[in-house]
């Protein structure tokens, strides 16, 4: 990596240029395998600096609060349950207002580095009311000037409660300072639900299954409060050691570790992947660790939790502590430093700070209640993938998420440009103005669609975006290619009656007039926020583009992957074409995707339905 430029391919481009798609991100693939994204040394820096001005800015929040005294007395006042309250509360700030998951460059964010405060005081942007047509007062997309008054009432409210005094000493809680006025935490959470009903958006960034459950326990009296977080941290970590019993997780281990900025050395990075470089699946050491940090994160924390005190609690803490800094270390893309941070401080506020304090102690059931709804939403997210974003599922970079890829002719990114509400230009337009040239932005988006198909469910995007191209724009109902279109049971670009496999015929003229463009990217365009989440890159976010664009039959294309319930081995799909509506779903076996190389975009796929 260097310090000030980043480290690309080293790639004949008019050559390179020339090949496929699968051609053109088999090199991107390797140098991915021994350099990662080749970020610069002093991008990174920037992420460190940032770090450390959220943990300064918050540590002035918890010194200012009257009681609360010396500032480097840390064990004086680390435990008292008015900081972690605090702690709470400032870091939703800083994710609700855009400055935490998904800020900057390594979430290919450039001008602007984020967007969410931007958009979301702004009337007339896109929303995404999560039941429309079920709850009142929240039909339409378009932001009005009270979704903005809600949203600022939000952050006043925050800000207010981060500089309010305690309610004095609590002798349950063995606290001198006392908690935050429950009016204001009260507030917090209903303007939260309110704006979540009328944009999920806003409370998937505010990070809602974390904060804002931590703030519900915060309407508990005494013991209570601190049972009750306890339990939000175990449902965390068991809910995400769950998820992570499936074949994607070395996926995301070995596309992490190859981009590790702690392992400069090539020759090690080498070592995640099976045989470099012919071979790049998860090799035996992104296997074992994987498999290990599923251990720790589904165990430790039992451990943790029932512990009550003594060298036990601090070997427990003291390990989830380095597994959080492991993660934190890595500066993984998406950036969740800020909560990797809150996860540590924690650890030693509640489960060291508090380590007396058990189930035994409980004075209501309220506590458990909140377990038990948080785990259904778990259960139900891991079994229904669709039905529950990843973030309340708590799947994180468990390699199973809900991803699309948008196909986009140069007039209709214009289109959205022209007629989209925003801040943020689209993704093409950002990395050519941030790397300088078309070459050079070229390349950086193959290294993107080299990210992306290092993850299992890539190669299977891949695949369908060949299927979604194929003769696109022939026909309003969608493609059609070979003369398939004429048969009864609807389009098939190689002839397969649906439910047998079917691969993809690449048409390499259709393709040409596309740019694909990860629909992460479309959402931090059109909505100001993404942070790995299909579920707002779905039909919701298509009907709302295709009212403002009017798109024309084959102008854009649609892939929508779900991720892979828990207790099958497939994935669904569907393609769309915003004109005409669903034209094909179907599935693919995860046993096909995790078997072939990040460049393999012949997965073989199971139609179940298509439109004649």
């Amino acid at each position: 990596m260097g310090f000030l430029k980043q480290t690309t391919p080293t790639i004949d481009f008019p050559t390179w240029s020339q090949g496929t798609r699968a051609e053109k991100i088999r090199p991107m693939a390797r140098h991915w395998a021994e350099v990662g994204f080749g970020t610069p040394v002093v991008l990174h820096l920037f992420y460190v600096a940032k770090i450390l001005l959220y943990v300064f800015v918050g540590w002035v929040i918890v010194i200012s609060t009257p009681g609360i005294d010396g500032f480097f007395d840390v064990t004086a006042w680390y435990d008292e349950p008015i900081v972690f309250q605090k702690v709470v509360l400032y870091t939703m700030l800083i994710e609700v207002v855009g400055l935490g998951c998904g800020f900057g460059p390594l979430n290919n964010r450039y001008f602007p580095p984020f967007g969410s405060i931007l958009y979301w005081l702004r009337p007339k942007t896109i929303r995404q009311p999560p039941w429309p047509g079920r709850v009142p007062a929240t039909r339409g997309d378009t932001r009005q000037l009270v979704d903005v008054v809600l949203y600022a009432a939000f952050l006043v409210v925050i800000v207010v409660a981060l500089f309010s005094s305690g309610s004095g000493p609590m002798p349950a809680l063995d606290s001198g300072v006392g908690v935050l006025p429950v009016w204001e935490i009260w507030t917090i959470l209903v303007l939260l639900a309110v704006l979540g009903l009328r944009d999920k958006t806003i409370f998937l960034a505010a990070r809602g299954e974390v904060y804002g459950a931590f703030c519900v326990t915060f309407l508990f009296t005494g013991v209570d409060m601190i049972i009750g977080a306890k339990l939000v941290f175990l449902c965390i970590w068991l809910g995400a050691a769950a998820s992570k019993l499936n074949k994607h997780f070395p996926f995301v281990i070995a596309t992490m570790m190859s981009n590790n900025p702690i392992w400069r050395s090539s020759r090690i990075k080498r070592t995640f992947f099976e045989s470099f470089p012919d071979d790049l699946r998860p090799g035996r050491r992104a296997r074992w660790i994987a498999h290990f940090s599923t251990v720790v994160e589904g165990l430790v924390p039992i451990v943790l939790f029932f512990s009550g005190g003594g060298w036990l609690t601090w070997v427990a803490a003291a390990i989830m502590l380095i597994f959080h800094f492991g993660i934190l270390s890595s500066i993984p893309m998406g950036v969740p430093l800020e909560w990797n941070v809150f996860m540590m401080f924690g650890v030693l506020a509640i489960f060291v700070g508090h380590a007396d304090v058990g189930l035994a102690d409980l004075t209501s059931p309220w506590p458990v209640v909140l377990f038990a709804v948080l785990v259904a939403t778990v259960v139900v997210g891991n079994l229904s993938p669709r039905t529950v974003s990843f973030l309340p599922g708590m799947r994180y970079y468990a390699g199973n998420w809900d991803t699309t890829l948008w196909c986009i002719k140069p007039s209709a990114s214009a289109k959205i440009e022209q007629n989209v509400v925003a801040i943020a230009a689209m993704p093409a337009s950002q990395i050519e103005r941030f790397y300088g040239s078309a070459e050079a932005a070229q390349i950086m988006l193959y290294m993107g669609y080299a990210f992306r198909a290092f993850n299992s469910h890539g190669r299977a995007l891949f695949t369908l975006a060949h299927r979604a191209m194929a003769g696109a724009g022939s026909e309003a109902s969608g493609p059609d290619v070979a003369g398939a279109g004429s048969e009864a049971s609807g389009p098939n670009v190689t002839g397969q009656e649906v439910g047998e496999n079917a691969t993809a015929v690449v048409d390499e003229a259709a393709e040409a007039a596309y740019m694909i463009t990860d629909g992460e990217r479309i959402c931090s365009t059109a909505m100001g926020w993404n942070f790995g989440d299909g579920h707002l890159s779905n039909e919701q976010l298509i009907a709302s583009l295709q009212k403002r664009c009017g798109f024309e039959p084959g102008e854009v294309r649609v892939v929508l992957l779900d991720g892979q319930p828990i207790h099958r081995q497939t994935q669904q799909y569907r393609l769309i074409d915003p004109a005409t509506g669903e034209f094909e779903r179907g599935f693919v076996r995860v046993a096909d995707l995790v078997t072939r190389q990040p460049w393999d975009d012949q997965v073989p796929v199971n139609i179940t339905w298509r439109r004649g």
